[in-house]
């Protein structure tokens, strides 16, 4: 269980499309550059 809840905190997050920054889930704005244009944290691995 500690492990889907790890992986949960380190994926449940917004990036920034703009400057690359980490935001919380719940943002509006990037913490950074207060950009709207935030995405989800991609939770399938890259190819």
């Amino acid at each position: 269980m500690s492990k889907e809840l790890a992986a949960n905190a380190r994926l449940n997050k917004q990036i920034c499309q703009k400057c690359g920054a980490t935001n919380p889930p719940k943002a509006k704005r990037c913490r950074k550059c207060h950009s709207k244009d935030l995405r989800r944290k991609a939770k399938d691995p890259r190819r």
